[in-house]
């Protein structure tokens, strides 16, 4: 169970293999600003909206030098079958044992359907450039989140 994240400390370390079997690590990011999204499931329609948005807005984000990336439970192989059907542009890391998940503290309960579950409770963390954790946001709706979250990158780029 991962501690209180709290604005202002180091964000938890992270290193995970992207869509094309490559390692990122928060370490390999430092110097950068990094909107790490955590969302439920590839290729569903809340998280094609959601990931669609990032990659429209991916050019500005760059411009003020940081980095998406998009973190699920799903595999290297289904992160890159979804990356390559809508052209996204930034690396899906792969969590299918939840080791990012629990150390931000998005797994959470569920209900879909009268159905309770355990599953990826849709949030997105900017981290500075120094590598501690500036924004933090959860039950995030996908619709107009990325453009949300460009403006808070704004913030911190300035």
């Amino acid at each position: 169970m991962a501690e209180t994240l709290e604005i202002g400390q180091m964000a938890p370390a992270f290193a995970a293999q992207n869509q094309r079997g490559e390692l990122i690590s928060s370490e390999s990011l430092r110097g950068k600003i990094v909107v790490l999204y955590f969302y439920p499931k590839d290729d569903t329609p809340g998280c094609t909206t959601e990931g669609q948005e990032f990659s429209a807005l991916y050019p500005k984000f760059q411009a003020l030098g940081a980095e998406v990336l998009g973190v699920s439970r799903d595999s290297v192989a289904s992160h890159d079958k979804f990356a390559c059907k809508y052209s996204f542009p930034f690396s899906l890391l792969s969590d299918p044992d939840e080791t990012l998940c629990k150390a931000y503290d998005v797994i959470k309960e569920k209900k879909n359907y009268g159905k309770v579950y355990m599953g990826i409770e849709r949030s997105t963390f900017i981290i500075d450039a120094e590598g501690k954790l500036a924004y933090a946001e959860s039950k995030v709706k996908a619709a107009g989140h990325a453009e949300k979250i460009l403006a808070e990158v704004q913030k911190l780029a300035k």
